[in-house]
């Protein structure tokens, strides 16, 4: 027998029956790949200027609808040019003011959650302020029955699915919450009455 023969033999190969070596560990290749997808991605979400919104080119699209509708209107009750011009200005422009204040939001958010070993719970209390600032109310009680909807389980008690999310200003619901039924807790007469006479037996001590 050959030295190469025997150095074959005396190093056979295991085998693994549970596969688990043949599992493919996430690599940098694979990172960079969806690093490169989310990026394309966001390009294709890109508007381009000419898709922008623009203050001056809403308010005299807004300016010639309105002059249409006007030019229907009886002369005694037919507003002015000059007072329509200045009603549509101020609507366009507390418009792109609130605008302004919710993309600021979402930026602080964004920055946030692009903050390296930023863990799920900090990037989820920074959303959560945006949303209260912005006049959002979160309700996760199950009291407020009218704002859920349940999607699934039986018993008398409940669980949260998915929270509520209303408007502060307007009180209008914005996203129905889910909730879960479940069997409601019961507390059995035997573990109350131990409860209370423990309860006693310190307070004599």
């Amino acid at each position: 027998m050959s030295r190469k023969s025997a150095r074959r033999k005396s190093t056979p190969r295991k085998s693994d029956p549970s596969g688990a070596g043949q599992a493919k560990k996430p690599t940098g290749l694979t990172r960079r790949k969806e690093v490169r997808e989310f990026e394309a991605d966001m390009k294709l979400r890109t508007l381009r200027p000419d898709e922008l919104l623009h203050p001056a080119q809403l308010l005299a699209r807004f300016a010639e609808r309105a002059s249409e509708l006007i030019a229907q209107l009886p002369d005694d009750v037919r507003p002015t040019p000059a007072t329509v011009n200045a009603a549509l200005r101020q609507g366009v422009l507390e418009a792109f003011r609130t605008r302004d204040e919710h993309i600021a939001r979402l930026v602080e958010t964004d920055l946030v959650a692009s903050k390296p070993d930023q863990g799920a719970k900090v990037i989820r209390r920074a959303v959560r302020a945006s949303l209260v600032d912005m006049g959002v109310r979160v309700v996760e009680e199950a009291d407020e029955q009218e704002l859920f909807v349940v999607v699934e389980g039986e018993g008398e008690g409940f669980e949260l699915v998915r929270p509520a999310y209303v408007d502060q200003a307007t009180d209008k619901l914005l996203l129905a919450g889910q909730l879960r039924r479940i069997p409601a807790p019961r507390t059995l007469p035997e573990q109350a009455g131990t409860s209370a006479v423990g309860a006693r037996g310190d307070d004599a001590k």
